[in-house]
């Protein structure tokens, strides 16, 4: 497949960038630095800000069978990244007349009501008020996609770490994942890439889990 990736710069973009050309796709990887994406064969790497889709990026959307949002925000401040991103993201699809879109979230945005006391009162007593701003965004950003009439999945991982690809993980289509636990951003990555194709996960939000 011909895949564009966004936030291919960071820890599961990396992922997503090398298990996709590992496995003989071709990639475009938007990035605001080119030079923090090492050169590989089948990889083209488009400079620009996913805020400024005027820039010319927009453009080079076309002749791509899907679209991969790694997007995330490193700070605790206010941010558009997430939504205001995806606007122009599906602006840019649409021109190009792509239709596959799959993007991170985060499985703190629906926590489940069967999850343990303590982890309840860890994510929304600290997590949530700590990055209020960047789970608001995701919010709006999922609303976004949910309205945009493309071929959608909203992937909600729990915390990331930078553990070993294992390839198994527990899933949970549009229901919550008791006992999620922390996933790698290679496995986040493997998910994203293998389920490309898979319709059962169209429109739908799936929650994963570590086993």
């Amino acid at each position: 497949m011909r895949l564009f990736v966004l936030g291919a710069s960071g820890g599961t973009g990396a992922q997503l960038v090398a298990q996709a050309l590992d496995a003989g796709h071709h990639v475009t990887a938007l990035v605001r630095d080119p030079a923090a994406i090492p050169g590989r064969d089948r990889l083209t790497v488009v400079h620009g800000d996913v805020l400024e889709p005027q820039g010319g990026w927009g453009r080079e959307v076309a002749g791509h069978d899907a679209v991969l949002s790694c997007l995330g925000s490193a700070h605790r401040r206010p941010t558009t990244v997430y939504s205001q991103g995806m606007i122009g993201v599906i602006a840019a699809m649409r021109d190009g007349e792509v239709r596959r879109l799959a993007c991170v979230t985060s499985a703190a945005l629906a926590l489940s009501p069967s999850a343990p006391l303590w982890r309840r009162l860890l994510i929304g007593g600290a997590v949530r008020p700590l990055y209020r701003h960047m789970y608001a965004d995701m919010t709006r950003m999922e609303g976004i996609v949910r309205d945009s009439g493309l071929d959608w999945t909203i992937v909600r991982p729990p915390r990331l770490t930078d553990g070993a690809l294992t390839g198994t993980y527990r899933i949970s289509a549009d229901g919550p994942l008791p006992r999620a636990r922390a996933l790698s951003r290679a496995d986040l990555a493997h998910y994203l890439l293998g389920h490309l194709e898979d319709r059962a996960t169209w429109r739908a939000i799936v929650e994963l889990g570590g086993r």
